[in-house]
C-alpha cells in the first residue's frame, strides 16, 4: 500500500499495479482504508485507488453551505479515467452511481455494494418503516440529541453489534459524525441530482454488480430491486450471514464479486 497523501484535498490511499483501474469509496463514517483486503487480494491485477471522501478519515471537512453529495462527486470527478471501474458501497455506492451516471462512456464496470439510494426502493410498507425509522433518527439530530441519533443508527446499520460494546470515544466519534448523516437526506431519499431521471440508467451498458450481505437492513434489496428493473446489464450477489457491513466482514465475497466482474470483461 503506498499513501498517495492528500489530492485536491482528499486523502488518498493506493495498492497494486496490475492493468485495472478501480476508484473504490467507502461508506459513511468509514473512511478508504476498509478497502485494504479486497484491494490486496487483487493487487496483480488492478491499481486501487481508495481516498477518505470529505468529512471522513484524514480528508478535510465538506465544504460549509454544499449538499454533501455534490461536494463529494465534485471532488471525486477529476479523478475518473477512461475505462476506470468504479466500485462503493453504502454511501459510497450512490457516489459511483452518480459518478458513472455522468460519464458512461468513461466507465467499465460498477461494483454497488449495499447502495443506500433509497429513492430507487419501489414504494412499499417496509419502505415506509425505514423511512420513519430514518426520521427519527433525523430528529434526534435536529434537537441537538447527537448520541442518540448514534444509537439509533447503529441500532438501523450496526449489523447487530450492541452499541454499549462501543468504547465511548467510539461512540462520541459516531455521534459527531450524525449531522452528516442528516444531511445526505435530499441526495438518497429525494433523489436531488436526479438519478432517477428517465432513460439515464438504461444508458449504462456495462456491467453492474449489486452485491448485499443476506441479513441486512431489508430496504436494501427493495432498492436493489429498483436498481436492477432499470440497468441493462446488472446482476446480484447475495452473501449468506452477512449483513450491511459486508465489505468488511466478508471481504472474500466482495473480491470474489469484483473478480467476476473484471473476468467477464473482454
Amino acid at each position: 500500500m503506498r499513501d498517495a497523501g492528500p489530492e485536491t484535498g482528499l486523502h488518498w490511499r493506493d495498492w497494486g499495479q496490475g492493468p485495472a483501474e478501480v476508484l473504490a469509496l467507502h461508506c459513511g463514517l468509514g473512511q478508504g482504508g476498509m478497502w485494504k483486503a479486497v484491494a490486496q487480494a487483487l493487487e496483480g491485477r488492478c491499481h486501487f485507488r481508495a481516498p477518505d471522501l470529505p468529512g471522513h478519515g484524514r480528508s478535510p471537512s465538506f465544504p460549509e453551505g454544499e449538499d454533501v453529495h455534490d461536494a463529494a462527486c465534485a471532488a471525486l470527478r477529476p479523478h475518473l479515467t477512461d475505462g476506470i471501474h468504479l466500485a462503493g458501497h453504502s454511501f459510497g455506492a450512490t457516489l459511483a452511481l452518480r459518478l458513472a451516471l455522468e460519464a458512461p462512456g468513461r466507465i467499465a464496470s460498477l461494483l454497488l455494494i449495499e447502495p443506500v439510494f433509497f429513492a430507487a426502493a419501489p414504494d412499499s410498507a417496509l419502505k415506509r418503516d425505514h423511512k420513519s425509522a430514518e426520521d427519527a433518527l433525523y430528529a434526534d439530530v435536529d434537537t441537538g440529541n447527537l448520541l442518540e441519533a448514534a444509537r439509533g443508527f447503529n441500532r438501523l446499520w450496526g449489523g447487530g453489534v450492541p452499541w454499549a460494546s462501543f468504547p465511548e470515544k467510539v461512540q462520541r466519534g459516531m455521534a459527531a459524525q450524525m449531522p452528516f448523516v442528516r444531511a445526505t437526506e435530499p441526495a438518497l431519499w429525494q433523489d436531488r441530482a436526479g438519478m432517477l431521471a428517465p432513460g439515464g440508467l438504461e444508458k449504462l451498458n456495462f456491467p453492474v454488480t449489486l452485491l448485499r450481505g443476506a441479513d441486512t437492513v431489508p430496504v436494501i434489496a427493495q432498492v436493489h430491486r429498483g436498481l436492477m428493473a432499470r440497468l441493462p446489464m446488472a446482476s446480484e450477489m447475495v452473501v449468506g450471514g452477512a449483513a450491511h457491513m459486508v465489505l468488511m466482514s466478508h471481504p472474500q465475497a466482495v473480491t470474489q464479486g469484483l473478480s467476476e466482474q473484471l473476468g467477464a470483461l473482454p
